[in-house]
């Protein structure tokens, strides 16, 4: 297994804010700006830049600017390795989780 530790620690920290999430979730239907990211919430344009800055930081968004406009894309690269890290660890527990359920089967008669 290919060791992605600082690279996960970015992405599952980026992710664990449902503000973030929702800001990724904007960013797959293309390229978004900053003002438009920031209109739905509730929290004022330097708390959105923050949130924008970890998910940046993450590698999970990448900005350029055209004009005065900032616009976000979204970077799909560190959500792949993560999906790679968990079907690793899903496979593992199926795999554990199928032989403690033959166990109990053969065992409950």
């Amino acid at each position: 297994m290919v060791n992605y530790s600082v690279s996960l620690d970015n992405t599952f920290s980026a992710l664990s804010d449902p503000t973030r999430r929702e800001i990724i979730s904007k960013l797959t239907k293309g390229d978004v700006s900053i003002m438009d990211l920031a209109s739905p919430f509730e929290m004022s344009l330097p708390a959105v830049s923050k949130h924008i800055r970890v998910l940046e930081k993450a590698g999970l968004l990448t900005r350029k600017k055209q004009g005065r406009v900032q616009y976000c894309r979204l970077n799909a690269k560190p959500l792949h390795d993560a999906a790679k890290w968990l079907a690793f660890y899903q496979q593992f527990w199926d795999v554990k989780l199928d032989s403690l359920t033959s166990f109990l089967a053969e065992n409950s008669e």
